[in-house]
């Protein structure tokens, strides 16, 4: 029996990434008031910080880009699909971890708009997470396999 992740799945968790995308400016300066505590920071370290950030940020859009723009090749069992399907497995992944590890011991404001938001971006995280390993798991046996 072969397995084989829906189209409707990746491009669900595509527009998910995208929006992480868009709403992470909101939670950096909304949320986290990320700009003040940027300002405590030397100049180059400011930098950095900020670099940092629209890496992450051009990291999700352009995974989710990728995955709407491409579902039948993420699927398509090449090394290429197992390499990509893999980076944004791993990415994830590294992301709920991190999230779980170290995130917890960090005061987030206590309004229920941002504990529902909490709730909803950890479920995408994990999301992603999932359909990617999913996608990883069934390349790396399709390419095993030829």
């Amino acid at each position: 029996m072969k397995f084989e992740i829906p189209n409707w799945l990746i491009i669900i968790g595509a527009i998910g990434q995208m929006f992480t995308a868009f709403i992470y400016p909101y939670i950096r300066h909304v949320v986290f008031d990320w700009y003040n505590d940027i300002k405590k920071l030397k100049p180059l370290n400011q930098e950095i910080a900020k670099t940092y950030g629209r890496y992450i940020q051009g990291l999700n859009f352009s995974f989710g880009l990728i995955s709407i723009l491409l579902t039948d090749d993420l699927k398509n069992h090449s090394g290429l699909a197992v390499a990509i399907t893999g980076l944004i497995a791993a990415y994830w992944t590294g992301k709920v971890i991190t999230q779980f590890s170290y995130y917890p011991m960090y005061d987030i404001p206590k309004k229920l708009i941002f504990k529902i938001g909490e709730y909803f971006m950890n479920t995408l995280f994990i999301t992603f997470s999932l359909i990617f390993i999913l996608l990883f798991i069934s390349n790396l046996m399709g390419y095993i396999k030829s």
